[in-house]
């Protein structure tokens, strides 16, 4: 009996030091089953099921590209043996806007099914063996790799129904900072929209109909109050008539197809052009007009209807006669809400609409306003022109982002702010007068305003100009390609890393190249290490992913840090293993691992191997600080946003070294 408890003392004391000490353990927080359905003697079904643990996320199939690794189906036997028939069906999956991509994921919580239906491609094959490839993630991420082996003689003919989802399933499961951040991009949508239509009131089409609508009310209204009564009917049919479109777009497109859009290369390329069209517009180049028949109709039915109909017939005749200068401030808007998903049209078009709505409602409150209205006249045509620089320089926004998803290079940061100081610069000249466009009148003078605005534009203009050389230009940031995304990416011959160092004095080792904030980094284990010992100086393994959320918020915002950079770029050699690289291995490099049973076909296998083999542990971020021998100097460092905690964990394996 002492045998028995002195066993479980050791126990007990064994499981608390490594609770307490935090060995490193693999991660398994995703468990598959399988099954193989027979649908036809050629067709087979391959049923996938996931049992995922809380607070962790599997990776939908329709995963937006540059963001976590979607769930991937490979077997070297397709196309020889079996094709893939399309995408597998899926189990509901939830949706949650990710920051550090810019993208609104879509995932599996707690468990996950897939059906990838083959076919076969001959009529011998018994057994098919099929690999799955995703990304789990919590605070940290692991790559997932399965291998599953299936016997067709052993197929089911009963069809198991996939899963549907409940209301209270389909609904976006951010977490509460994502929810925050979701509501005030509709909160900017709806300022911008709101903008946007006072903007639509300064042009010619709509500024003259604010004093003939408001007189006519109070003409036809019996009293003061039924006039102001039926102003207010006009504004609130107003903001319904463009709530309404806001409402066919979404219920067109679905709720988060906008959003799906905006990544999309060809919705891209067409409001590239369709803005080019609205620019043009509005320069004078040509109108934008619904059929004429279309406000005759609307007017007569406003003279045989009247009452509360006859106004809404009225609102429904502004919104047709000033279509050609709300529909690019209208277009725009659309766009713009495209990447705030779900209900983003639907708010902007209620911004939009209070807005244009506001002043009639006003105006007949207050009759007395009218007199302070400025006439009619040349400046609005100018605001017209002022709108029409905008458009185009907003339309090279949606060129910029084709480009950028393409990966072609065609249209770097420096095409993209040359062509922004040459739209800029223009628009300084026509305000100051020296270009005249179609609709100008011959008036010599420039009013305080129009020069004040000229002003402006001339300085915002001399801002772009240093972007060309390198700046960050932080005032219009996410406009631009990134800095990265350059023909010179650190401008003329020059870098912007703290210090001023200039990106040319640092010569690169044989297999180095810059990492993140032009740390001189490896991608591969021996050349690092030798370059460690050729420096004299440790070699911190970085085990991440480029498709790992936590590992660029370690980069971006604790590796940024000064002190912790510092010790970085000059006190250790940094070899980043990337454990989702999908570059295959050269032939003689493949093998079947004898410790995990996995097979090592590309070059993350092969680091995610390592990483589990030698380290025991699987999840990235994952930090390792080794001497020459390969020994570790200090406890590894899994993921920790506290910039201090990180420096010290530095500093203490250096000094160690």
């Amino acid at each position: 009996m002492k045998q028995f408890f002195s066993l479980l003392a050791i126990l007990w004391v064994t499981f608390s030091f490594a609770q307490i000490g935090g060995l490193p353990e693999l991660v398994e927080p995703v468990k598959w089953t399988s099954n193989l359905e027979k649908v036809s003697d050629s067709e087979y079904n391959l049923v996938f099921k996931a049992t995922i643990e809380d607070q962790w996320h599997l990776y939908s199939q329709h995963n937006p590209a540059g963001a976590s690794l979607p769930i991937e189906f490979y077997s070297e036997q397709a196309d020889s043996l079996f094709t893939f028939e399309g995408k597998a069906l899926e189990s509901p999956t939830e949706k949650a806007y990710n920051e550090t991509f810019k993208k609104e994921e879509i995932f599996f919580s707690h468990n996950a099914m897939l059906k990838q239906r083959i076919k076969l491609l001959k009529d011998d094959v018994n057994e098919i063996e099929v690999t799955v490839y995703g990304q789990a993630c919590k605070e940290s991420c692991i790559q997932l790799q399965e291998t599953f082996n299936f016997d067709l003689s052993k197929a089911t003919t009963e069809i198991e129904p996939m899963p549907v989802a409940s209301i209270s399933e389909t609904k976006d499961v951010a977490s509460t900072d994502g929810k925050e951040k979701k509501s005030k991009g509709l909160w900017l949508v709806f300022f911008l929209s709101f903008l946007g239509g006072f903007a639509a009131l300064l042009t010619p089409c709509v500024f003259p109909l604010i004093p003939m609508t408001v007189s006519f009310f109070m003409k036809q209204s019996k009293t003061k109050a039924e006039g102001v009564k039926n102003a207010i009917v006009y504004g609130l049919s107003i903001v319904a008539i463009y709530v309404a479109i806001g409402s066919l777009v979404t219920g067109f497109f679905g709720a988060d197809a906008m959003n799906e859009f905006s990544t999309s290369v060809g919705f891209n390329l067409i409001f590239f052009l369709i803005l080019i069209v609205f620019a043009f517009s509005f320069l004078g180049g040509f109108e934008i007009m619904l059929p004429s028949s279309w406000g005759t109709k609307v007017d007569e039915g406003v003279d045989k209807k009247g009452g509360y109909i006859g106004i809404f017939l009225m609102a429904l005749a502004l919104a047709i006669v000033s279509f050609s200068c709300t529909l690019p401030i209208v277009g725009t808007a659309l766009a713009a809400s495209a990447t705030s998903g779900g209900i983003g049209p639907i708010i902007s078009m209620l911004g939009f609409s209070i807005a244009l709505a506001l002043p009639f409602t006003l105006f007949a409150m207050f009759p007395g306003w009218l007199n302070a209205m400025p006439k009619s006249g040349g400046w609005l045509n100018t605001v017209k022109v002022f709108l029409g620089f905008l458009e185009l320089a907003f339309a090279f926004k949606f060129l910029s982002n084709a480009d950028l998803v393409l990966d072609l290079h065609w249209f770097e940061r420096e095409a993209f702010i040359a062509i922004w100081v040459a739209v800029f610069g223009a628009l300084a000249f026509y305000l100051f007068g020296k270009i005249k466009l179609p609709h100008d009148d011959e008036s010599s003078r420039i009013s305080v305003g129009r020069f004040s605005l000229g002003l402006l534009s001339l300085a915002f203009t001399l801002y772009l100009i240093p972007g060309l050389f390198g700046a960050p230009l932080k005032l219009i940031s996410g406009f631009p390609p990134p800095l990265k995304y350059a023909e010179s990416p650190y401008g003329v011959g020059f870098t912007k890393k703290s210090g001023g160092e200039s990106a040319t004095k640092k010569i690169l080792p044989e297999g180095a190249h810059l990492g993140p904030h032009d740390i001189i980094s490896f991608e591969d284990y021996d050349l690092g290490m030798a370059y460690a010992k050729k420096v004299n100086k440790p070699l911190m393994l970085d085990f991440t992913g480029k498709a790992c959320v936590n590992c660029r918020k370690m980069e971006d915002y604790v590796w940024a840090d000064p002190k912790v950079l510092q010790v970085l770029d000059n006190d250790i050699v940094l070899v980043s293993l990337f454990v989702d690289y999908k570059e295959k291995l050269p032939k003689e490099e493949q093998y079947t691992s004898e410790i995990t049973g996995k097979k090592i076909r590309t070059v993350g296998n092969k680091w995610s191997e390592f990483q589990t083999v030698k380290y025991k542990t699987n999840t990235q971020p994952y930090y390792v600080m080794l001497n020459h021998k390969e020994e570790m100097l200090s406890t590894p460092f899994a993921y920790n946003s506290d910039v201090d905690a990180f420096y010290e964990w530095l500093k203490e394996s250096v000094n160690k070294f």
